[in-house]
Formats: structure tokens, sequence, C-alpha cells
């Protein structure tokens, strides 16, 4: 189990406790944009201010760090949801919510790779499992509702549309690719999971 003693037992965390559990959170932002999901937990901790020890009770694992910083950082994705609620057009929802995830997995150099594998191992230690998890569930929304509307194949799951936005990001992550590259990606995945009816139709 993640976090402190005072988290494991309900009680409220002091203020140096909180203090640094914040520090270091930020400090791992900075590191995790410069370097990537593999930089230096020493060099995290030392930016902080902290010792080492300090930094593995708060987060005993990098999984554990990792999957604090995304959740400082789900508040855009969040918006997103909020804007493509908006649409009217399950479709087009659907397809803004893949660009939308890239966008999120994006966010560090080698991100995709410790994801997928959550995604795919399905570990209850591990503590990206859970907001993969989540991410899964609400695409299948997505993919149910342009299923309802007839624009998406029903053999189609959110799994595979999860895993198809990680390694589009993990595509363009390796900086090997230009935008046209990847906008062409993006429409094969896409003529993948839609209804060849609807396809049809509309050219």
């Amino acid at each position: 189990m993640s976090g402190t003693r005072e988290q494991q037992q309900g009680r409220r965390p002091r203020a140096d406790v909180q203090r640094n559990r914040a520090t270091l959170l930020e400090a791992a932002q900075r590191h995790f944009l410069q370097h990537g999901v593999g930089a230096s937990l020493d060099a995290v901790a030392k930016e902080a201010g902290v010792g080492a020890g300090t930094l593995y009770r708060h987060f005993p694992t990098r999984e554990a760090l990792l999957a604090a910083v995304l959740q400082t950082r789900s508040e855009a994705l969040v918006a997103r949801r909020e804007d493509i609620a908006r649409l009217g057009d399950a479709s087009e929802a659907l397809r803004q919510w893949l660009r939308a995830m890239e966008e999120y997995f994006s966010a560090f150099s080698g991100l995709p790779e410790p994801l997928m594998a959550a995604a795919r191992a399905q570990e209850p230690g591990n503590p990206l499992t859970l907001p993969c998890d989540q991410l899964i569930a609400t695409t299948d929304e997505y993919v149910r509702a342009a299923q309802e509307a007839g624009d998406t194949r029903a053999s189609v799951k959110g799994y595979d549309l999860f895993l198809a936005s990680v390694s589009v990001a993990w595509v363009r992550g390796t900086g090997t690719v230009d935008e046209e590259s990847l906008d062409r990606l993006r429409a094969l995945i896409e003529v993948g999971y839609r209804e060849h009816d609807v396809q049809n139709n509309r050219t």
C-alpha cells in the first residue's frame, strides 16, 4: 500500500508531510518533463530538498510517483471531456477523446511504455493500473455511444482504442515522424474502428 503512515491510518498528514509531498511532485514533474519517466529519483529528491528515504516513504515505487504526478495533470483531460460532452456527435466525440488521450500519454518521454505494461498486466498492486482502468472505462463509454449511433463497429472495445492512442503517443514520442505521418496513422486507426457502411456512405 502506498502513502504515508498518516494517510494509511486515516489521519490528516502533518503540514510538513504535506509540504514534502507537494514539493516532491513539483520536482518530479520537472524532471519527467526534462528527462522522461526514467529520470533519476535521487535527483528528484535532491531538488525537492529531502532525502531519498523521504521520497520512498511517500512514493515507494517509480510507478507510484508517476501515478501521482499524472493525477496532478488530469485537470486538462477533465476539461477536454467537458468540451467533448457539448459536441452532440458520438463519432466526433470518440475521435476527439482519442486525441485527448494521445496528448495525455505524450506528457512525458517514455510514458506510453509503463502505461501499456500496467494495462496489459492488470496488476492490482501497480499504481498505474487504476488510472489506466479508468481511462479504458471512459473510452468504452465513447465507443458504446458511437456504436449506438451506427458509426463504430460492434466488435470494437474501449481497451482496443486505449492501446491505439498509447501507440500513437509512443510513435510521436520517438521524434522520428512528422505531423503529416501522425495524421495518416490516426486516419488508419479510424478506418479500422469505423463502421464500413458509414465510411462508404461518406465517400
